[in-house]
């Protein structure tokens, strides 16, 4: 009795679970479950109904199967939109190469046919000299080592302590105020001088007007680390290159030792605007790069020649009666149609110049530092492209006048204004000077950048911001030219006959 008792919970919780169990099984089989339905207990009828479930799911399967390799739609973009991840655009750019080589081509092909061969090299010399027997602009550079000495002889009085803090920088201001000023005054009052020569004398004193800015700094933060430390340098305190084995076997200079002939003149010849007392040097001269670098400025400035001739001069010409008669329509297709060569020309300019040329004197110096540009032609935004389109002018800028104005207080945008202000005065004084003439468009151009930068950045991004870049590139630079072209025109060429005519000729060619 007692035992009965004791087991009879046992043994209905034993029931249930069984029962439980069985219906659990049951459930399996008709959901075409697995083998644990296939007891031996459940009989030749479940083993049967087993396998058939088993063979239908192993036909639905297949079907699946089937029915996937059968589909051809997925979830995907298509390949031009911006969510795509498709970045292969290699075809697109060679069609964009053949369709500008060949409507260049037909451009010049119409240009030939309606004007001829106007290309002249002889007539190139006629651009810098007016008197075989007469090299105005020539001994205008040689007069510029002048300046140099100054510089130089000022730096070793302060070092040795014979001039003061003060009158040093006297000293500086007079010579670098000579500098811009002496040179204006020759190509203004020298009727000799061609507006080319006049260009070219104007951006090597521009040029040492700036390295001469770095110099009197960078000597002079020199100086006043030697009295923060009351004792002599032990190392250069400019930026020495990163140390390799090439590095750590030349020897650096200290100063004052920087202060000699040498080192002035490697400083004005060598490709950069910022003076430092250890420039990071090349192993040795390659030859093979120097003739290659050589025979690409020798093609290029004839190319440049040849179509400055042939195709800038032609439409320029053409342009002078619309402008005087202000037709508006007739100006915009002068105007678009100077764009492409102008544009052209710009940048086979900037290869000749940044790349072929800074290369050639930066290998036979063996300076290391070959960092000439950067990639301006992915700007999204103006200040990117301003920032490194001209490497050795943006160094210096940041270097001598940007971080010195924040340091004194001054605002980001008020210091990126002076800049811009700086650079848009030398653009006007390489321009109006040697055409002898002030018109202030190429200073317009400069600070309309300022509300173009922010207009760019503010409201386009990516692939717009780049167009814009290249718009403003492509569009700017063809109305300036303009401007000045036909200003030096009604002022120096307008009562010329010969000129006038020629003019008409062309004009009448274009219509």
């Amino acid at each position: 009795m007692t035992d009965k008792d004791d087991f009879g919970p046992i043994t209905r919780n034993r029931r249930r679970a069984t029962i439980t169990s069985a219906k659990s099984e049951t459930v399996k089989l008709r959901n075409g479950a697995t083998a644990a339905a296939c007891d031996l207990r459940s009989g030749p009828k479940a083993r049967e109904s087993l396998s058939k479930n088993l063979q239908i799911n192993e036909d639905n399967k297949q079907k699946c199967d089937r029915y996937d390799k059968m589909s051809c739609h997925k979830l995907q973009e298509s390949m031009l939109s911006s969510a795509s991840s498709f970045k292969n655009y290699r075809g697109i750019l060679n069609w964009c190469v053949v369709m500008l080589v060949l409507s260049n081509a037909r451009l010049f092909l119409e240009n030939l046919l309606r004007y001829g061969i106007l290309v002249d090299p002889i007539q190139v010399v006629s651009l810098f000299l007016k008197d075989p027997y007469s090299w105005p602009a020539a001994c205008l550079v040689i007069v510029s080592n002048v300046f140099i000495l100054v510089a130089l002889y000022t730096e070793r009085k302060l070092a040795m302590g014979s001039f003061s803090e003060k009158v040093g920088l006297l000293i500086y201001i007079f010579n670098l105020t000579i500098i811009l000023c002496f040179p204006m005054v020759v190509v203004l009052k020298l009727p000799s001088i061609t507006p080319v020569g006049g260009a070219f004398s104007l951006g090597v004193y521009t040029i040492l007007f700036l390295k001469l800015y770095s110099y009197k700094d960078v000597n002079r933060w020199c100086r006043e680390r030697t009295r923060a430390k009351a004792r002599s340098l032990s190392r250069s305190l400019s930026c020495p290159s990163s140390p390799s084995a090439s590095s750590t076997m030349q020897s650096h200079v200290s100063y004052p030792g920087n202060l000699s002939l040498r080192d002035m003149y490697y400083f004005v010849c060598a490709p950069t605007l910022c003076y430092e007392l250890n420039f990071p040097r090349s192993e040795s001269i390659r030859m093979g790069f120097v003739f290659r670098r050589l025979f690409e400025m020798l093609l290029l400035t004839q190319l440049l020649v040849g179509l400055t001739q042939q195709w800038i001069v032609p439409v320029i010409r053409s342009s002078m009666k619309p402008l005087q008669e202000m037709d508006y329509s007739r100006m915009t297709e002068r105007l678009l149609r100077l764009a492409v060569p102008n544009h052209l020309i710009w940048l086979i300019f900037f290869y000749w110049f940044f790349h072929s040329s800074m290369n050639f004197v930066a290998e036979l110096l063996r300076f290391g530092d070959r960092e000439f540009y950067r990639d301006w032609w992915n700007s999204e935004t103006i200040t990117y492209f301003w920032q490194n389109w001209n490497i050795p002018v943006h160094k210096w800028c940041l270097r001598h006048f940007y971080k010195p104005l924040l340091r004194r207080g001054a605002g980001k945008l008020l210091s990126q204004s002076a800049v811009f202000f700086a650079s848009a005065f030398f653009h006007e004084y390489l321009v109006s000077v040697p055409l002898r003439m002030v018109r202030l468009w190429a200073f317009m151009g400069m600070m309309a950048q300022l509300p173009l930068a922010w207009f760019v950045a503010r409201f386009l991004r990516g692939n717009y911001g780049n167009a814009a870049v290249w718009l403003s590139l492509i569009i700017g630079q063809p109305i300036a030219v303009l401007m000045y072209v036909h200003d030096y025109y009604v002022t120096h060429c307008q009562d010329d006959p010969a000129i006038a005519e020629a003019n008409l000729t062309v004009d009448r060619g274009l219509d």
